[in-house]
This record gives C-alpha cells, sequence and structure tokens, in this order.
C-alpha cells in the first residue's frame, strides 16, 4: 500500500541519541542507506538507516519515482505521443472534411 509520506530515518534518531545538541549538521548518503553527522568538534560519526533486513518501509514519493521512472517516463511520452495524435487528427478532419458533415458531427446528441 503506498501511503506517499515522507520517510522518517531511523540513522537520524539513532545520531542524536549518541550525540544530542553536538550535531552541527546531517546528511544523507543515499548510496551507503545511512545517515552521517558533522558533530562540533569537527569529527563525523554516521548511524544506519536499516533497523532489519525484512522491514518493509512505506512508500515516499521519491521512492516511488526511484524505483518506477522508467515505466513513468514510457507512460508519459505514450499520453504525449496519444495528444499529438489526436490534435493532428482534428486539424485535418476540421480543413478536409466536408461542412455538411463537420455540421452533423456538432449537431449530434451523445446521450
Amino acid at each position: 500500500m503506498i501511503t506517499l509520506q515522507r520517510r522518517h530515518l531511523a540513522g537520524h534518531d539513532i545520531l542524536l541519541a549518541r550525540h544530542g545538541n553536538h550535531i552541527c549538521s546531517m546528511r544523507v548518503d543515499r548510496t551507503n542507506d545511512r545517515v552521517v553527522a558533522l558533530l562540533d568538534d569537527g569529527s563525523v560519526d554516521s548511524a544506519p538507516n536499516l533497523i532489519a533486513p525484512g522491514l518493509r518501509l512505506p512508500e515516499t514519493m521519491g521512492s516511488v519515482l526511484r524505483e518506477d521512472w522508467k515505466l513513468l517516463t514510457a507512460w508519459a511520452g505514450m499520453a504525449a505521443a496519444m495528444a499529438v495524435l489526436l490534435t493532428g487528427a482534428a486539424v485535418v478532419l476540421g480543413t478536409t472534411a466536408d461542412p455538411a458533415a463537420l455540421e452533423m458531427l456538432a449537431a449530434y446528441t451523445s446521450y
């Protein structure tokens, strides 16, 4: 189930519990799935974001886009191609069709 909420990182909590007010800044190292903190004495500490290997965290908008970008790009490309095709068909129909046929199409009720 996709909830698309902001994912709370376990590494932030771990680093806050270790160092408290001595953290100057934190950043997320997505390649290693860790949170890295710069401490006020100049040292660096890191903590993993993974609590348990089998734990399934809720989906976020970023995680969905990272995993499904190829599929979403293909869908957007197909939608754009269909829009261009339908627009072209409407233009061709409007310029080449018989005016009486166009009047009949516009006057026809759709119910």
